[in-house]
């Protein structure tokens, strides 16, 4: 499995095994179950989290008890609640499995340590923070820009095998709809 994660630093920075090796320290392998928590809201944010295999997500609960997905996370993807995280506060924030996962676990304590002893890796997250603002701000640029339908079609059409091995409840939880409307939108396109 570290072999996933030295390829994906790969395409970023360079590092040699020895290098590898010392940077992989920094981190554990932790085995999470689907619908496992790793964060609730109102913890302390502590954690940074690197998917190996499986899939994960970030969501809150809104006032009306009802859980807003905001974020995914597959196979090289990171994920945090990235204000708590860097504050060391608390989350407002929950993350949990979505399947059975194997990730990467770095504590903010020990990340810094990485960053001190590691610079490239400066430059390494600097590139996946860039990917993930970029990421957010299309999103954003989404919601304002597209019907909830046509966001829905967009989504399929840029990563149909995402929208295939996520659970539709969940794909309707991201896009901000019901399950039933998103059935409705699924059931058109076929008629």
């Amino acid at each position: 499995m570290s072999e996933i994660f030295k390829h994906h630093l790969e395409k970023f920075i360079e590092v040699n095994d020895t290098e590898f090796l010392d940077i992989l320290a920094f981190f554990q392998v932790v085995k999470v179950r689907k619908k496992e928590n790793l964060l609730l809201e109102g913890q302390i944010c502590k954690s940074n989290y690197f998917v190996l295999n499986g899939c994960l997500r970030k969501f809150f609960v809104n006032e009306k008890g009802t859980e807003q997905t905001t974020e995914f996370a597959i196979e090289n993807w990171w994920i945090t609640d990235n204000i708590a995280y860097e504050n060391q506060q608390a989350s407002e924030f929950y993350i949990q499995a979505v399947e059975n996962s194997e990730i990467l676990v770095i504590d903010h304590h020990s990340q810094e340590k990485l960053l001190a002893e590691f610079p490239k890796m400066e430059r390494y997250f600097r590139f996946i923070f860039q990917r993930a603002y970029a990421a957010s701000q299309m999103r954003i640029k989404y919601l304002y820009s597209f019907s909830k339908e046509d966001f829905y079609h967009q989504l399929n059409s840029k990563y149909p095998d995402f929208v295939q091995r996520i659970p539709q409840y969940l794909i309707a939880s991201f896009l901000g709809f019901t399950p039933e409307y998103l059935s409705e939108i699924r059931n058109k396109k076929r008629s």
